[in-house]
């Protein structure tokens, strides 16, 4: 068998998600070995608070949410999508960027921006080129906000990395990774919910685009004037949360692996009220309280849970949580505690809790990897290798 033609690339979530899996472990257990001074962290031309909130982004995050949509824009058009060599090359960037903002220092600044940038450049382009090429076959007439928020991850991406722009390129980051969580929960709660539990939700097309565009819009939360970002958070907050009580929550807090969904879009909409309250009041909260309702509450829920769906359904198996998936699932739920509430109450403990958190991270991303990697490795157990 020639390498290319191994099982990890067949499909975009194959080797992407393994990716998850390994990051997933690794750079919560690295940032909390830098943030205790464990361990001294390189000499990066960026500070190591930049370097945690663009590998958790750009590293887990983008290996996350590449393997998702190589694998969904395939089948929203109907082709055939990225395989073989080109999925190599494309996890070989990936994997140049991680080196690269490890050595950071010993790298000219060209290089530097190079290797910070070819695997988001050339993910951009081709999941870009795959909408635009076979729009006429696609599934979801909405798609066009990908073709919007998937080029502006490369201008959040470089603020981030700007020593002066930092904060307002992290705001952007969240900002087009909400777009993008709460187009995917739009779509797939909306299937779980039928397939799951024979369940109608609401979906009125014009709540559901005020949605979407509010979202957008608060993209460029940083550049609107003081007042308007708040507001507009505020508003986006309600329209989430009146959506979310036709949603029948009722029912879907009755499973575990549907529920945790509606747990992350519930960080989701308190992200939003704790940004408001943040610009319009200061308060004096402990930890980047509104980033990490996001990165722990959306991203720390609902991950876990999609890569277990994926992993099983597109690798022919049933898809069905046992003991362990849900067990993982309580981990990072506790984890969320761990990193967010108690270090409100008990701020003494801060570093003790953040600790915890990590070690969840690591726990959970472990099993998930030990558990599933394999899967990634092999044919599909249907035959079904596309």
């Amino acid at each position: 068998m020639r390498f290319s033609d191994h099982p990890l690339w067949l499909v975009g979530f194959r080797p992407f998600f393994a990716l998850a899996c390994l990051s997933g472990l690794v750079l919560p257990t690295l940032w909390i070995l830098f943030f205790s001074a464990t361990l001294a962290a390189p000499a990066w031309p960026i500070s190591p608070t930049q370097w945690h909130a663009h590998e958790m982004f750009f590293g887990f995050g983008w290996a996350v949410m590449g393997g998702f949509l190589l694998t969904s824009t395939k089948n929203w058009v109907n082709i055939r999508g990225y395989h073989g060599t080109a999925l190599i090359l494309l996890t070989a960037a990936w994997l140049l960027e991680r080196v690269g903002m490890w050595w950071a220092d010993a790298l000219p600044p060209h290089l530097f921006r190079l290797s910070s940038n070819l695997f988001l450049g050339t993910i951009v382009g081709m999941l870009s080129w795959t909408l635009i090429r076979h729009h006429r076959n696609d599934s979801f007439r909405d798609n066009y906000f990908f073709l919007l928020i998937l080029p502006l991850f490369l201008v959040a991406k470089n603020l981030l990395l700007s020593a002066d722009h930092f904060q307002l390129g992290a705001g952007m980051t969240l900002g087009l990774f909400r777009v993008a969580f709460l187009i995917m929960l739009e779509r797939t709660v909306t299937q779980f919910m039928k397939n799951s539990l024979q369940a109608e939700i609401l979906r009125h097309a014009t709540l559901d685009q005020a949605i979407k565009l509010l979202a957008l819009v608060l993209v460029f939360a940083g550049f609107l004037p003081p007042l308007v970002a708040p507001s507009m958070a505020l508003l986006l907050a309600l329209l989430l949360s009146i959506r979310f009580v036709f949603w029948k929550p009722q029912l879907a807090f009755r499973r575990l692996d549907i529920g945790i969904m509606y747990l992350g879009y519930l960080a989701i909409v308190g992200q939003l009220v704790l940004e408001a309250i943040g610009q319009l009041a200061h308060p004096e909260w402990l930890g980047s309280l509104p980033m990490h309702v996001f990165t722990f509450g959306a991203m720390g829920l609902i991950i876990p849970a999609m890569l277990i769906r994926i992993a099983n359904g597109h690798t022919g198996r049933r898809v069905a949580f046992d003991r362990l998936d849900k067990g993982v699932l309580w981990v990072m739920v506790a984890g969320f505690v761990c990193r967010i509430i108690a270090p409100q109450l008990a701020p003494a403990l801060y570093l003790y809790w953040v600790g915890l958190a990590a070690a969840c991270w690591f726990a959970c991303f472990s099993i998930l990897g030990w558990r599933y990697i394999p899967y990634l490795l092999r044919p599909r157990v249907d035959g079904r290798e596309h």
